[in-house]
């Protein structure tokens, strides 16, 4: 089996196993964060959709992701996690799916769910099989851990990394999605950050808007708003993905859990990023 080793383990995201457990806790109890350690429900309503979750250093961003993660364990144990992100790098193809083999944290190792994998790569035309998107690529790495301390070995997930972020794009990747996960239980994590390196009350006002275009799941807007760069969102895609998926499964509705910048957390709000956790839900 192959294993990917991680790329970002002591520089976004804690190396060992004892400091990585501890600071995954710190982020649930920061006062950025839900406040208490969660357990995760072996039962549950099992209404969460997916969530829109930050990629920054966990000293960053982690207070903010643990929300929707703490959603998620109130929420039940899915079988899959379908995690997209996009892609930073700039190396491999344009979108890619790896669909077998397993993802190395300091946590343990997270198998990839390999028939939902083929199923997936088998109805979309454009994804491709390619571990070199994959390799050093952090936005869908710094998932896995949150994932691990909740589910433990359990977890089992999809990687899906994006370079081409475009509306059709992100509306034929939801497609697959849907289709394949029918009669499954799958949760999808759209791993991107918000504004990126303008000043606090800049990147509040413009991230305001791409959250607002969340909350009314208005995929288009969203994705505009992506590529034009009013809103220097790295994972536009991973996002209109999810909203494209929540539509065509009917009756969603999204909720905002947090919004903070860097500068929350450093105080320097010179030039912040954003992160932002959302979640999608069925009525």
């Amino acid at each position: 089996m192959k294993v990917r080793k991680p790329y970002v383990a002591n520089a976004f995201y804690a190396g060992t196993r004892t400091s990585l457990t501890d600071q995954i806790a710190g982020c649930f109890t920061h006062k950025f964060g839900p406040g208490q350690v969660p357990t995760a429900k072996k039962t549950g309503p099992r209404k969460i959709i997916g969530i829109v979750s930050p990629h920054a250093g966990y000293m960053y961003s982690g207070p903010v992701a643990a929300n929707g993660y703490a959603k998620l364990a109130e929420d039940g144990s899915p079988e899959t996690f379908v995690i997209l992100g996009p892609n930073h790098t700039g190396q491999g193809s344009g979108v890619s799916i790896l669909t077998d083999g397993a993802w190395e944290t300091p946590l343990g190792a997270a198998k990839i769910e390999r028939e939902l994998a083929e199923h997936i790569r088998k109805s979309c035309k454009i994804l491709d099989v390619d571990e070199a998107s994959h390799a050093y690529e952090h936005s869908i790495e710094v998932q896995l851990p949150f994932l691990q301390y909740l589910y433990g070995d359990a977890v089992k997930f999809v990687p899906i990394c994006m370079m081409m972020q475009d509306l059709e794009t992100s509306r034929e990747v939801a497609k697959s999605i849907v289709e394949q996960c029918k009669g499954k239980d799958c949760v999808i994590i759209a791993s991107s950050d918000f504004t990126h390196y303008e000043p606090q009350e800049t990147a509040n006002r413009k991230d305001g808007s791409a959250i607002d275009a969340i909350l009314k799941l208005d995929d288009k807007t969203l994705n505009e708003l992506g590529e034009s760069n009013r809103v220097t969102m790295c994972g536009y895609g991973p996002i209109t993905t999810l909203i494209a998926t929540a539509k065509l499964l009917n009756g969603a509705k999204a909720e905002l859990l947090t919004h903070k910048t860097s500068g929350d957390i450093t105080e320097d709000k010179s030039a912040v990023v954003g992160y932002s956790s959302i979640v999608l839900t069925r009525d």
